[in-house]
């Protein structure tokens, strides 16, 4: 962190991305084990206590489910700033990088103020939602740092047509839609993450349908990138990452009409969750994949402040 590297960062930018997917799938837990009041307080969990304890109302397994997601907030608002650190320090500086790096802590803090919204709306479901969405708006600048840690800062060379560029940009577009589709679908359904819980007043059977069909338009997307992609001659990098979003979101749609058959069983909402994200980093990995910024410019060892020398004896 304190001499970063080009390499060294792009680690760190790494273990931003894994610390959101990890509190996806946390607060996945959360909810689904009813876990959402288990702390009914915030910013501490209940009365004057910041840490889970004895409470008659609310069981502790619950509490510490509710307060080990808090804590995972606080393991990534460290990686941020640690990113935003060696972003700073990295030298040559490179601007772009810190304007993401800074982004990622300044959401992270965002995203926990909204946390705090959601326990002091007795987890409103549109509280929810918006609180799941910040995730995926935190991962586009993970995904952003990482990728661009590891290439130079040239102008933008397209490496395929401005058609491929613009379905690539669609495919963000519908995956988007499917995320923010699945937390209503998720606000109507059983885990609300506490039993009292205000729920969407839709239909569910209506909502999952929405649902799926922005599955199905995404699935289309992506089977119509992958022939461009082929017929086209586009980098491998490029046609590998179409491959992957295509593997990934067709074991998703197997995981949602599953999980939908089987009345939502919380350990199949859980794979759900943990796909969807990997959808949207790997939607966004092919973004990237079709253009080049040259190489990564070449470190310079950070300045040190002199030391003062000991005079020498005559």
């Amino acid at each position: 962190m304190w001499r970063p590297t080009a390499g060294s960062l792009r680690l760190l930018a790494l273990l931003g991305v894994l610390g959101n997917v990890v509190i996806v799938v946390s607060g996945g837990a959360v909810r689904v084990t009813k876990s959402g009041l288990g702390c009914p307080d915030w910013p501490r969990c209940s009365g004057d206590s910041l840490v889970p304890t004895h409470d008659p109302e609310h069981h502790w397994l619950n509490m510490s489910i509710e307060f080990g997601n808090r804590l995972i907030t606080f393991v990534v608002l460290g990686v941020g700033v640690l990113v935003f650190v060696a972003a700073l320090r990295l030298r040559p500086r490179r601007k772009d990088l810190v304007r993401w790096a800074l982004a990622q802590p300044m959401s992270v803090v965002a995203q926990a103020v909204i946390g705090g919204i959601v326990v002091l709306t007795k987890l409103h479901p549109a509280a929810v939602s918006l609180h799941f969405l910040v995730s995926p708006a935190l991962l586009v600048f993970c995904v952003a740092l990482w990728v661009r840690a590891g290439e130079g800062d040239a102008p933008p060379r397209p490496l395929a047509g401005p058609w491929t560029r613009r379905l690539a940009a669609a495919l963000l577009v519908s995956c988007a839609a499917v995320l923010v589709a699945g937390t209503v679908v998720t606000g109507t359904g059983p885990h609300a993450g506490d039993a009292e819980s205000r729920r969407y007043g839709f239909d569910i059977t209506d909502v999952a349908r929405v649902h799926g069909e922005l599955a199905w338009v995404t699935i289309g997307l992506t089977l119509v990138m992958i022939l461009v992609l082929h017929r086209t001659g586009a980098p491998a990098a490029a046609r590998r990452r179409a491959h992957e979003l295509a593997g990934i979101i067709a074991v998703q749609g197997a995981i949602g009409y599953v999980q939908y058959a089987l009345g939502v069983p919380e350990g199949l909402v859980l794979l759900h969750m943990l796909g969807a994200v990997l959808m949207w980093i790997t939607a966004f990995r092919l973004f990237f994949a079709l253009r080049d910024r040259g190489p990564v410019p070449v470190a310079a060892p950070v300045a040190e402040p002199a030391q003062a020398q000991a005079p020498q004896p005559a």
